[in-house]
């Protein structure tokens, strides 16, 4: 009996951690539509020194364009990249390749956006 309900624990417990680090699955480019605010990046979640960031990306009409990156101390604009969505993730060219980046989304809402890089970094967001 006790080898059951420490099954049945252990089968719980994985429910609700898979539960909590769940993707959101995005069925359309238009559900990240819009200009973002980049407020900080981390290598992982669990990193305790964010890298500051003031990137605006802004989602329009099938492309991203990338504002206000800083680079020795000055601001460049990136042009404009293709994205979409592929099996539930976001698909976003990179310039002069024929490579794309994925991003995961972790977490989203009317005001917040959390996106997860193919190599583990996450980028945290707010709606401008």
């Amino acid at each position: 009996m006790k080898k059951i309900k420490l099954v049945a624990l252990l089968f719980g417990l994985s429910l609700w951690a898979s539960s909590v680090y769940a993707d959101i699955t995005l069925q359309s480019a238009d559900e990240v539509q819009g200009t973002w605010s980049l407020k900080y990046s981390k290598n992982s979640l669990t990193d305790k020194q964010p890298i500051n960031r003031e990137d605006i990306w802004v989602f329009k009409d099938g492309k991203l364009t990338i504002l206000h990156i800083p680079r020795d101390g000055i601001y460049y604009d990136q042009p404009p990249v293709v994205y979409g969505v592929e099996d539930g993730k976001l698909k976003v060219a990179i310039i002069g390749s024929s490579r794309v980046d994925l991003y995961t989304v972790i977490e989203k809402d009317a005001k917040n956006m959390t996106l997860k890089g193919k190599y583990g970094n996450y980028y945290f967001f707010n709606q401008k």
